[in-house]
Parts: structure tokens; sequence; C-alpha cells
């Protein structure tokens, strides 16, 4: 080390100067050493490595920071007394004061690596211990770092009880770094957590200026940027040392941000200087604010008095996991000067202690430690009539991590020394010796380490050097009296089966509020339903205007679009089914069409019962009676296929309805045509010569051209139907806010030639009955047969327009209409007259009277 020269080759070390610091040491077979800041406040740090004693540089005595020096050296006391730990091992100690100050903590860590001899012999076998085995400390992170950038190249262990900075489970740049405090990564994520379960998404950001400060500043961005949903108002940085200027203008800050909850990373020395300035300039009110402390002040006694309480009242922080530690009260009410030497300076904290309890002085003073009053100490003082927080053990946490340190310490030498020769873990199977000890061979045990405290917590470390995570959550409260409490209210961790979680128990939080309510702290308040968030210009995340959403959207971060099948309510909160729209039964279009299907079908089957109730009658026989029933029946089926077109279209509707349709009409029209030809061939026949035209048009002709032609059909619907069927769909297009329920043609192809083949007969049926309406019989039915397919074509023809440009339900409502229409125009212009003349006209219903006129004319 720097501190070391050799004096003559081979012979002696001799320390070639003297760091004069103040500590406390117990000579032993194995030394720990140990770093605690004694004193929180420096003032000439750089007269530290002088060849003079100077003391004077370190102020303000810390209580609190002598008993985490006592806790280690009560450890040490309590291992050296356990027959099971160590034995025939007694453990030494040298602890030292780092002053809150950089270059002292170095120093002091520079000190125990070298040793406090000014000389010692060089052994030719190197036998011997280091000065220390391990160090206990630091408390500060930018401490840590600097010391563990010089000791790890010694591969000396060191096991921080305070240094929470996450940088420093950085294996690679710290491997011999431990701590038995949860790191800055796991707070910083323990704070989103409660920022989130009360909704503060608006808050400031203060940190130390050092490298706990901006490891964890840059740690809580990236983490509250990954959560989302928060964002910070502003992020300022504590200065060290005494800058007013500075401190007014963040107080400043503070006091214009909106944000309402300020989240503080720092030492209790910077929000002491912090709150100093709050109190001294009291224009600057900033009470009413939520504090969130981490857990370098969280449990800070010096910021609880009523100078403060008055802002600090209801802070929320994280803390350090309470212990129990059995005995260690005892241990320092037996404190006393006398069990130390008075005439060493190496041994000077219990001294600066009882000055600083007893407001009194041991002669000859310390140069420069004077803690205050005039009176001689007398030794005779007794500590159980003072009220210190010295004695205070009710709230150990700092000290629970002090004493888990330098038991793993403990436990990685004792392991190390019952390894068994030859089954060692070092070459060639060889075991660490204390006469022969290097400080990685402990490294390697204290990696291993793993045992129970007496508070029933396990001890052990990961990979990184980091122990397992977790916080109490405490709660500041000012009491009716003026008297101040910690409150434990939560806590929260990380397990290896449900991750991080946290509880809280929100009975228990004193809010700083006259509502006794947990603030309000948001940039924009929520957008209300039915808008959305849009960022305003150069303004964070969480500052917002709200926007009206969009038809078929919901508010949400951003107006989110709903499913397909659903829609935005009118308020535009949530998203609601789409209204559905079909050809229903239900409704006044359906009930109509539907009544005059049924009404086509009824008159079709009064029609039927007149014909077979005067079947034997001249105007039934006249022309295939036959085909008149056969026609009736496709006519009433004609009537019928039009209710597969009302009704929620299914699979089955959809492939029935056309095939229904088409084939119906084919059977009609075909019976129509047959009629057609039969009444052109008897006219015909009856000319000379003409009779041979007769027998192709018998009964069983008429049947078969019937079948033939309606099996034509029945082949292209098969076809069709193979190829390409009609599906039910959902169609999204005719309507924003609806489903229009239809079928889908499939085939387009298909359902032209379905449609064109009617089309062929009807107008062949047409032309032909047109022809022959002037042929001379009492009773030409070609003319009832020419208005009758006149009515349909001009139907159909009107459909196709009428079909293409109808959308959803309309389009199957023409399709009745039509199939209604054509129905119907066949029904009354063939049936019609003959009905007319069998019901109101019997006279007429005579051959004679049907044919008589025709023959007299020829």
């Amino acid at each position: 080390l720097i501190a070391l020269q050799f004096v003559s080759l081979f012979s002696t070390c001799k320390l070639r100067r003297q760091f004069y610091l103040n500590g406390m040491h117990k000579p032993g077979d194995v030394i720990l050493g140990g770093l605690f800041e004694v004193h929180y406040t420096s003032v000439f740090p750089e007269l530290t490595f002088t060849s003079e004693p100077n003391m004077l540089s370190c102020q303000g005595f810390d209580p609190p920071g002598f008993r985490h020096a006592m806790t280690m050296a009560f450890a040490i006391d309590e291992i050296n007394k356990n027959a099971n730990l160590l034995p025939n091992v007694t453990l030494g100690y040298s602890l030292y004061d780092n002053c809150a100050t950089l270059v002292i903590g170095f120093s002091a860590a520079l000190s125990l690596v070298s040793g406090r001899e000014e000389k010692f012999l060089l052994h030719e076998n190197c036998l011997g211990t280091p000065p220390v085995v391990g160090i206990v400390g630091d408390s500060f992170s930018t401490f840590s770092i600097a010391t563990s950038d010089v000791i790890g190249l010694f591969k000396m262990p060191i096991v921080s009880y305070f240094a929470t900075c996450s940088c420093l489970s950085d294996r690679h740049k710290f491997p011999s770094f431990f701590r038995t405090i949860p790191s800055d990564a796991f707070q910083v994520h323990a704070m989103i957590r409660i920022l989130k379960h009360f909704g503060w998404t608006w808050a400031g950001l203060l940190v130390s200026d050092d490298d706990y400060g901006v490891h964890v500043a840059r740690s809580f961005r990236q983490a509250l940027a990954q959560s989302g949903g928060s964002c910070l108002a502003y992020s300022e940085i504590l200065p060290w040392g005494e800058n007013s200027a500075e401190l007014r203008r963040i107080v400043e800050v503070m006091k214009k941000s909106t944000a309402r909850v300020v989240i503080v990373f720092a030492h209790q020395i910077h929000m002491i200087q912090l709150m100093e300035e709050v109190y001294l300039n009291q224009i600057q009110n900033v009470t009413g604010l939520q504090w969130m402390a981490s857990e370098a002040w969280t449990t800070a006694a010096v910021l609880q008095t009523t100078r403060h309480m008055p802002y600090l009242s209801g802070t929320l922080g994280i803390a350090i996991r309470r212990g129990e530690i059995p005995g260690l009260r005892d241990f320092l009410m037996k404190m006393h000067p006398d069990i130390y030497d008075r005439n060493n300076n190496g041994n000077s904290m219990v001294r600066q202690f009882w000055e600083y309890t007893f407001q009194c002085r041991f002669a000859p003073p310390p140069s420069g430690w004077l803690q205050g009053g005039g009176a001689l100490c007398t030794g005779q003082e007794e500590l159980a009539n003072m009220e210190t927080e010295f004695l205070d053990v009710s709230n150990l946490r700092p000290e629970y991590n002090i004493y888990k340190a330098v038991y793993a310490l403990a436990y990685a030498l004792d392991d190390m020394l019952r390894c068994a020769p030859g089954r060692g873990p070092f070459s060639g199977n060889s075991c660490a010796t204390l006469q022969k000890l290097e400080p990685w061979q402990l490294m390697h045990y204290l990696e291993k380490v793993h045992f129970t405290t007496p508070f029933g917590d396990e001890v052990s470390f990961d990979e990184n050097g980091d122990a397992l995570p977790i916080y109490d959550i405490m709660n500041w409260q000012w009491l009716p009296d003026g008297s101040t409490k910690v409150q434990n209210v939560g806590v929260v961790k990380k397990t290896a089966l449900k991750g991080e979680e946290l509880r809280l128990d929100e009975d228990k939080i004193f809010w700083n509020s006259d509502s006794k309510q947990p603030v309000q702290s948001v940039c924009s308040v929520s957008c209300p339903p039915g808008t959305r968030m849009a960022r305003k210009n150069g303004q964070p995340a969480c500052c917002f205007d709200c926007v009206r959403c969009s038809e078929r959207k919901f508010n949400s971060l951003e107006c989110t679009s709903c499913p397909e099948d659903f829609w935005s309510s009118p308020q535009r909160d949530r998203c609601v089914p789409k209204k559905t729209e079909f050809l229903s039964y239900h409704e006044p279009l359906g009930i109509c069409l539907t009544t005059a299907s049924l009404l086509g079908t009824f008159i079709c089957a009064v029609v039927l019962g007149i014909f077979t109730h005067y079947r034997s009658t001249p105007i039934v026989r006249a022309n295939n009676s036959e085909l008149s029933f056969l026609l009736l029946v496709s006519l009433k089926l004609c009537f019928l296929c039009s209710l597969l077109f009302i009704g929620r279209p299914r699979l089955w509707t959809c492939q029935l309805r056309h095939a229904a349709f088409g084939i119906s009409f084919v059977l009609c029209v075909s019976c129509i045509l047959v009629k057609t030809m039969v009444v052109v061939a008897v006219f015909k026949a009856s000319k000379p010569g003409g009779g041979t035209n007769l027998k192709w048009f018998g009964s069983v002709q008429q049947r078969g051209t019937v079948l033939v032609l309606t099996s034509i059909q029945a082949a292209i619907c098969t076809a069709w139907l193979i190829s390409s069927s009609p599906v039910p769909h959902k169609n999204t297009q005719y309507y924003n806010d609806k489903i229009v329920f239809e079928c889908v043609v499939g085939s387009t192809i298909g359902f032209a030639v379905l449609l064109g083949y009617i089309g062929v007969l009807a107008i062949l049926s047409f032309l032909l009955a047109f022809l022959a309406r002037n042929l001379p019989d009492n009773f030409n039915e070609a003319k009832l047969i020419t208005f009758s397919m006149l009515i349909f074509c001009a139907v159909w023809v009107a459909f196709v327009p009428a079909y293409v440009n109808s959308p959803g339900k309309y389009a199957d409502a023409v399709e009745v209409f039509a199939i209604l229409a054509s129905s119907f125009g066949l029904l009354v212009a063939l049936f019609g007259p003959k009905c007319y003349i069998i019901l109101l006209k019997p006279e007429r219903n005579t051959k004679k009277e049907i044919i008589g006129r025709g023959t007299a004319k020829s």
C-alpha cells in the first residue's frame, strides 16, 4: 500500500506516515475492521494526513453512530463467548470513525489494511495473518465504492451494512463487496409500488450529490419510465456542506411545483440542512407535502423535532428490517472509560461519547474533541441515570445489519478453519490456515455462508453479494401531546415464489393534511369517461388535455378501438355490443311479408280445394287438370319458400332459401310452359294433317317435360351448393354501429345461372302464350298465361336493380316481395278467372260455353 515503504530489502516494512484517526481497538488472534459514522460532519478533512495528531476535523457527535460501532464490539464479544463458533480463536477489532467524510473514511480503510504497527519484520515464508481479515462498512455508498476500488484489488472481504447503491452489485468492478442491506434497485421498485398504490402520479425527486444519489436517480427514472403512469415534476441534487443559496433555490422549486409528493434519496445530513433552510425562511411555506424517505434517513431521530415535524409529519419511509439483539443493552450499559486505555489516542471514541453525554471533559483533554462543558469527567457518572438515545435498542435496524455482517464473517472464518486437510477447495485440495491466510480465501467461504440469526432471519448472499431484499414501511406520526412516533405500517419484500410483495395497513397511517386522507398528487386530473389523454407539448406524459374519443373507440390512455362486434357507448366510456339487424319475424316489415306469404299459401290451398271439388267440370278438366294441380302445388311452395328469407340467417337457411326458391319457380314456370305448348299443339291438331302433333303432347310427355326442366334447375342448385355454397355473414360495412346478418350467395355465377334459367323459361312461356293469344276458343288460356307471364317478367326485371341497391335486410325484403308479387300475379292471373266462373258463373262452366264461340267462328 502507499502507506508502506521498505526500509531494507527482506528486513522490515515501515509506515511512511501515520493516519491520526478516531478509533477503538481490541486485540485478538484475528482482527475484523469496522468503519462507522460516529461524527456527522468534518471541517478540515484535508488535514488528517499529517505528522502530528489532528482531530479538529470531526464535529457533531452522533450517538446512534457510536451505537453502531458498539454493536460490532458486542457481536465480537458474543462470538468470543460462544464455544461452538470459532473455538480457540479470539476475535479482535479495529473500529474507525469516518466523520461522514470521504477522505477520512478512505484513510481509515487504508489504515485497516496496512495495520497500526510502525514497523514489522518480513518473514521469508510469509507466515502471519493480515492486519484485518475483513471489514464491516462503510455506511455510505460513495465511501464503499472508493474503498472497494482499492481494497478490492487485494480481495479483502468488505461487508457493508448501509451502502445501498445498485452499482455495488457489479461483480466485475467490486468482486469482494458484500452487504446485508438490500440494494437501491429494490428500494426504487418499493417506492414506485407505494406511488402506484396511492395513485400518486406526479412527484418531485431529491437526491444527494454523490454516487448514491446519482445512481439511485438514474435507476428511479428508468424504473418509473418502465412502470408507466407516473412522472417526475422536478429532480434536484442536494449539495454537500453549507450552500444556503442552492438549498433556497431547491425549496423555491418545491414551493412552486404542483407535485405534493417529494421523494428523497439522501443522507440525514442533507435533510437536516434542507429542513433548517425551510425552518429559517418561514416565508417558504412547504407544509402539506407528502415526504417519502429512503432508508438513509427514515429513522433519523434528529429530524423528529418540533422544528421539523410540522413539515415532516406523515412521512412514509423505507426502513431497514428491524431486528432483535438480545443482550445488547446490557453490554452498552456496562461501557465505561476505564475499560479502555485512557492514555492511548487510538481508543478515543468512548471518551468522546462520555464527554458528549455528561457534558464534561477528561484531563488532559484530547485536543479539539471537547464536546462541551468545563467540568472534569470523574468516571463515576452513571449511564443509567441519563436519558440518551444511545441506550435505545427498541428500533435496531442498521445495528441488526451490522450484527449480521459480523456473524457472516465469523461463520465464514469458522467454516474455513473447519476444513479437513486434503479436502480443501484450494489448489491441491489444500485448506487455508491462520498462519498463512489470504483474504481471498476467506471471501471464498463468505460467498457460501448461510446461517440463521436468533431473530429468525436467514442470512446468505447471492451471486452479486446482495442479501435477501426486505424493507419495513414506516410512518412519522405527530401525536397530540407533541411527541413523535415512527410507526411500522407495512412491509415490502421479494420472495422466490411471489416476487415483489407490498403489504400496507392504511388504518395505521398518519396523514399530514386537514382531511387526514392521502394527498392528491397529479399533474392532470384523470380524463372523464369518453375522452382520451392528449399529451401537452413539452410536458411529461402525466400532463395532458382530455379529448373526446371518436366513434367506435372508448377511453383509455389512448382511445382504443372496440372489437369488431362492439361499438362505443354514447358516453364513449366502454364498448357495448353492436345492434344486430336482419329481416325479423318481430318487426313490422317481417310481419307484413310473413302474413302475405301465409295468405298466398292459404289462397293456394283454397283454390286447390275448389279445383279438387270441381275436378269433373269442363273448366278444370280443360288443358290437363293434372298440370293445374301441379301448378297450384308449385305456387304454394313459392309462397312458403319466402319464409326462409325471414329470420336470422343460418347455414341451413342460407343454403335452402335460394335452392327452394329456384326449384319451386322452375316447377311453376315449367308447368306454365307445358300448358302453353299444349294449347298451341291442340290448335294445330285441329287443322287438317295436324293430328300427328298431339302424340308428342300426351300426359306422360307433359309430366316428363316438367320433370326434365325441373331436374335441370335441381342440378344447377346442387352444383352451386357443392362448389360455393351460400353462407351466413356478419356485415359491418353498411353501418358503423350495427351488424347486418345476411347470406352471401357464395358463387355469383351460380346465383346468376339459377335466375337466368328461370328467366329463359319465363320468356319462352311468354312468347309462346303471346303467339297463341288469339287462338279461336271461347276460353283461351293462352291469354291468361300471356298476362301472368307479363306480370312475372316485369316483377323480376324490376327486382334486379332493386336487389343490388338495397342494403342488409332490405335486400332480403326485396327478394321476398318479388317472390310474393310474382306468385300472386301467377295465382290471380291464371286461376282468378276460372274460380270466378266456377263459383259465380257456373252456367258458363260447360263444354259448349267454353268452345262454342270458337267453333262457330271457325
